[in-house]
């Protein structure tokens, strides 16, 4: 074989191989989809479209039929469909209060879960590995016979070292350096890499594939839990920083001058002045509640209209109005999700947040922003921990499968 004809037969299989992630990836994303509508979309003829879903489906990634109620005369439209049951990911989720666990099928279709209350008990690797690895065996466990775990993904509250899945810091529980990976990796036994993500990067790809960001190519997700977090979609992508410890929205300077303290060692930091602690602070109610339940039940005072929740909430809105004002003039999003605790607060808020951004962003910045609460509800993180899962699958399907098979 002459050089330039080996050259081009691998042109030819690299071609092959972006094709076979691309019907995957629209098939995972959008669920049942037409041979029809993947030729049209890709640019592709039909039958280079027939021939790649032909190819997934024997590697037992898709499958293919007639939509069920079809009833028009003529030639039927094939769809192709994601094998959910038979091709499957783990998710763990680790917030402040909660360990999650998942098998997400291929689609994103959560098929079964665990929940597990985390006490804030300081450093508990081994406890929250040690939970999680026993709820991902039972997962496994109950998989159909036959059925395959492609990969396994993470979301964590700190800042990951994505190459090896070490939480460099969890600030609010006292993780430095934790091995959260590996050792969650070697309790499940399972031979795969545990790719771990921070929580708010994590919700803003679910948002973006799957919830209130769909289609959304520039968009902006703040996650509250304990403290804040932010993640930043642009031009349909990540933006992640040089080590993927960017995008930390919730140590955002907003109040320089009598800001209150912060974990971080600052102050004034968005996470501080609009966090759990504030709000509860504000509220007059920091003895006697925590977590989501807390925050939920200031937010329900403030609405039968109680002085003190009420005004708690507005003061909290306003500095997440300064942060949102700042994050919207610099990257010109399209949609700004609130998510976590911050689902909770920012309708209650809203105004507050409105009222900052009518009078400090750019007019031309402001004029189609949308604000909204996440689609996905309290499964944001542990729904972008599945994309983790799913991403090394999505690039490459076959290779994929050939080495975890």
């Amino acid at each position: 074989m002459t050089r330039s004809a080996a050259g081009a037969r691998t042109q030819q299989e690299q071609m092959r191989r972006r094709n076979l992630s691309e019907v995957l990836r629209r098939v995972h994303k959008d669920g049942a989809v037409s041979r029809a509508a993947l030729s049209r979309r890709m640019g592709l003829n039909r039958s280079t479209i027939m021939d790649l879903t032909a190819e997934l489906a024997a590697a037992g990634l898709v499958r293919e039929g007639v939509p069920a109620g079809q009833g028009r005369a003529g030639r039927p439209s094939i769809v192709v469909m994601p094998e959910r049951a038979t091709v499957y990911g783990l998710a763990f989720d680790v917030a402040v209060d909660r360990l999650l666990a998942a098998r997400v099928g291929l689609g994103g279709q959560v098929l079964e879960r665990r929940e597990a209350v985390r006490a804030r008990a300081g450093v508990d690797l081994e406890n929250v590995v040690d939970v999680l690895a026993a709820f991902g065996r039972e997962l496994v466990a109950g998989a159909d016979p036959g059925a395959l775990c492609v990969g396994v993904g993470a979301s964590y509250c700190g800042l990951i070292r994505r190459a090896d899945g070490t939480v460099r810091y969890g600030p609010h529980l006292g993780w430095v350096d934790q091995a959260f990976g590996a050792k969650l990796a070697a309790g499940l036994g399972l031979g795969l890499p545990v790719e771990v993500g921070n929580e708010a990067h994590l919700g803003a790809i679910a948002e973006h594939v799957r919830g209130a960001g769909r289609d959304v190519d520039n968009l902006i997700y703040l996650h509250g839990d304990v403290g804040v977090g932010g993640g930043i979609i642009v031009g349909g992508r990540l933006l992640d920083g040089d080590s993927g410890y960017g995008c930390e929205l919730g140590h955002m300077l907003v109040n320089p001058f009598d800001g209150r303290p912060c974990l971080c060692g600052s102050r004034g930091c968005l996470e501080a002045e609009v966090g759990e602690k504030a709000l509860l602070d504000y509220a007059g109610r920091s003895d006697d509640l925590i977590g989501r339940a807390g925050i939920q039940a200031v937010v329900a005072l403030a609405e039968t209209g109680e002085a003190r929740a009420r005004d708690a909430l507005d003061r909290v809105g306003d500095w997440l109005g300064v942060g949102v004002v700042n994050l919207i003039n610099l990257f010109n999003p399209a949609l700004v999700v609130f998510g976590g605790m911050l689902r909770d607060v920012y309708p209650g808020a809203a105004s507050r947040v409105r009222a900052r951004i009518d009078a400090h962003v750019l007019p031309v910045s402001r004029e189609r922003v949308l604000l909204a609460v996440t689609a996905l509800g309290d499964d944001t993180t542990l729904a972008g921990a599945a994309e983790l899962a799913f991403a090394e699958l999505l690039d490459d399907p076959l290779h994929t499968l050939a080495t975890v098979r």
